[in-house]
């Protein structure tokens, strides 16, 4: 399929730069045969006693760094952790700008006693780095001198604003890792959580560590030639169990984001059933994938031209999609992370 097909006008106004305050308040729109407009708040009234949610349980990083090779200022964002070097050293891929200033075997210094060699170079901008410190200790020191990594839509300067930090983790936040937020998940407070439960919604959680390769645009032409990158996920045999059980069952499985899907389908067997997952997906949905496990999916409005425009199409319809998002751009849904919610049907349970 061509690229263009994903593209559309997006306006910059329609880009949440701050998240709905209280986030339960953020707006709702429900994608069916039709569209229902609603808030986050009246979620357990469109879902069904014996539905469960899943949430991406994934921790972001400050993953962002300013360094120096010599006098030349480096900035590094961190998107995919690899084995310990052979000395024990964290390394990372990353995205470097600008990366042509960097060589196999330079030293990126970041703080004193804080630096990192490279260790390879990809075009694209791609580095993968080898820090001096083991991976257990690398992260205060990403803490201390590390930014959170905001995307680029976002129109300040990464932590120019002491809100960020929290405001760009969600409640569920647990294992350190991810460089994006699954930003489905920023909606949910303790009284949205309470009614679920009162409703008889079960959730549980699973962890995907989202990569910065989520921000990159589709480039090529036919999306049939786009590269995903991978990213490390983890399905305990006892999630895997429970999801099994609740198809089993004739409930629904509610993908809360898109990395949550992805993650599910990856585990994915032919028989519909989940298995336990401990690895890497490259995953890369497009119109014509078949799901095997999500039923609805709840998900942000993304950017034009974006693999996870691509997914939603594939999930919903395209034409619906595509209707969709104009109907939300024309009654004031706020778009991508920190913006308003959809709550998608399959188009073919429709």
């Amino acid at each position: 399929m061509k690229t263009d097909l994903f593209d559309f006008d997006l306006p910059r106004e329609v880009i949440a730069q701050r998240p709905a305050d209280p986030r339960d308040m953020a707006k709702l729109l429900s994608v069916g045969a039709a569209f229902e407009d609603h808030h986050m708040i009246n979620l357990p009234d469109l879902v069904q006693p014996g539905d469960l949610l899943v949430f991406n349980d994934t921790k972001v990083i400050p993953a962002r760094l300013k360094g120096k090779r010599g006098e030349a200022g480096i900035e590094v964002t961190l998107h995919k952790q690899e084995p310990p070097s052979e000395k024990g050293g964290a390394r990372w891929w990353t995205f470097a700008k600008p990366a042509k200033k960097l060589r196999p075997d330079d030293v990126v210094r970041f703080a004193d006693g804080f630096s990192a060699t490279v260790e390879n170079k990809l075009d694209g901008g791609e580095v993968l780095l080898s820090f001096d410190l083991p991976p257990e200790e690398l992260y205060p020191y990403l803490e201390q001198y590390g930014k959170m990594p905001l995307p680029p839509y976002i129109q300040r300067e990464a932590g120019s604003d002491q809100h960020d930090a929290e405001d760009y983790q969600t409640r569920f936040a647990r294992h350190k890792g991810a460089v994006a937020a699954p930003t489905a998940s920023l909606h949910y407070t303790d009284r949205l959580m309470q009614a679920l439960e009162e409703r008889g919604i079960e959730h549980l959680t699973l962890t995907l560590h989202v990569g910065a390769g989520t921000f990159l645009p589709v480039k090529v032409d036919d999306i049939r030639d786009h590269k995903m990158h991978s990213e490390i996920g983890h399905i305990t045999p006892e999630a895997a169990e429970k999801i099994n059980a609740v198809k089993a069952r004739g409930g629904r499985i509610i993908a809360v984001g898109t990395t949550a899907l992805r993650l599910l389908e990856s585990a994915s067997e032919e028989d519909g059933t989940l298995k336990p997952f401990d690895g890497e997906t490259d995953i890369f949905i497009s119109p014509g994938y078949r799901f095997r496990i999500v039923d609805l999916l709840l998900t942000n409005f993304h950017l034009p031209r974006s693999t996870l425009f691509m997914l939603v199409s594939a999930f919903a319809g395209l034409d619906r999609m595509r209707a969709a998002y104009q109907y939300a751009m024309d009654n004031g849904y706020r778009f991508y992370s920190y913006g308003d919610c959809s709550l998608l049907q399959r188009e073919d349970r429709l």
